[in-house]
């Protein structure tokens, strides 16, 4: 008889809610519910104390909360009067055309791609550290209220941005707690026929994959990258396991997945955007991703021809316009990620560097995220 090996299997326990409250559920995983003071009351009410341990989580909260209290909730008038309340404001923002269509009929057509290397969209999804990401998540809650045609694009950290506490010596440290995608309002997004939709970015020595996830904002969809696939080696893993984590090269890892893995992400969907916003010189790169693309398509045209091109429908933004807040990758950084792409852009090492130097001539000088970003975009 041979020795039995012990196999570890995954189980993905779904809440049991009463037909009753149905509607939480759908609501729980859109984070519209997070300007609406209203419907946050209405998941609190159904049990304070969780509410407050699951770090105001509602996907969780439903997960976890003893289904006497769901079955209280169900017979509750009040309550049910409430949700009611708080649903049908839900399906009226989803629903009606939005400022935006009401005001520009005639720019149908229009449809933004916003990529940004971090979204503070609330406390529960942690992929952001300050002031960028804060600004980001309220660029698509202000995008949604407006009816703005928006698309974004982001990196789903598995271990965010690390939070501090203090230990018992009275020392500041910082823990890094890992996500789990299926407790949180996040959906990975299949082919038709229902296997995950896969991009794969080249690096210097292999092909690194990633996994599509969605969050709903509204009206505004949320695509976020995560490469914490079995197919990718313990390294490639990492990329996105911690926002702003480890040194400069996997910084250029993180962000060649979110520029130029986040546009073949968007063709993947099957989304074709007018205008592309770069938010800070992090997914500069989608820029580079985008001219590569137009160059196969119509191999007679040169690299100025087709830039031309991209930058007319590209924008780009900073809220960091120093030094510091910018950044600069090493020539020979540079050379060994992109040595098999320059190519592709009909460029050569000295032209592609140059695309990043804010003096053209210095051979010495970095390659700037931002310097590369404005040279590409027409809106600054």
């Amino acid at each position: 008889m041979g020795e039995l090996v012990p196999s570890i299997r995954t189980f993905q326990v779904s809440p049991d809610v009463p037909l009753a409250l149905q509607p939480l559920m759908e609501m729980a995983r859109n984070f519209w519910w997070v300007w609406n003071p209203d419907c946050v009351e209405l998941f609190r009410r159904l049990d304070r104390k969780l509410w407050e341990d699951v770090y105001h989580n509602p996907v969780k909260l439903l997960g976890q909360i003893a289904q006497p209290k769901l079955a209280e909730a169900a017979e509750d008038d009040g309550y049910i009067a409430h949700m009611n309340r708080c649903y049908t404001s839900f399906k009226k923002h989803l629903e009606e055309p939005g400022w935006f269509k009401e005001e520009h009929a005639d720019k149908s057509a229009l449809k933004v791609a916003y990529f940004s290397a971090e979204f503070g969209l609330h406390e529960s999804l942690p992929i952001y550290s300050g002031g960028l990401g804060v600004l980001a998540g309220d660029h698509l809650k202000s995008a949604s209220e407006l009816g703005i045609p928006l698309i974004a694009v982001g990196l789903l950290y598995r271990n965010g941005y690390f939070q501090q506490y203090l230990s018992h010596d009275g020392w500041q440290q910082e823990a890094y707690p890992e996500l789990d995608f299926y407790n949180l309002a996040v959906e990975q997004q299949k082919y038709t026929d229902g296997t995950p939709i896969r991009v794969r970015v080249d690096m210097p020595d292999n092909a690194v994959f990633c996994n599509v996830w969605r969050v709903n904002v509204g009206r505004i969809p949320l695509y976020l990258l995560d490469t914490n696939l079995s197919e990718n080696s313990p390294a490639d893993r990492e990329i996105t396991s911690r926002l702003y984590g480890g040194g400069t090269e996997m910084r250029i890892k993180q962000e060649i997945v979110l520029g130029i893995g986040g546009t073949r992400a968007l063709e993947a969907l099957a989304i074709v955007p007018t205008v592309f916003h770069m938010n800070e010189g992090h997914s500069a790169f989608s820029a580079l991703e985008r001219i590569r693309v137009l160059l196969e398509k119509y191999p007679t045209l040169t690299f100025d021809e087709v830039r031309q091109s991209v930058m007319a429908a590209s924008i780009f933004t900073t809220h960091t316009p120093v030094p510091a807040g910018i950044d600069m990758f090493p020539p020979e950084l540079m050379t060994k990620y992109f040595r098999s792409y320059w190519g592709s852009l009909k460029l050569d090492e000295e032209g592609f560097l140059a695309l990043g130097r804010e003096d053209v001539t210095n051979r010495k000088q970095g390659f700037s995220m931002a310097v590369v970003a404005i040279r590409l975009a027409d809106g600054i």
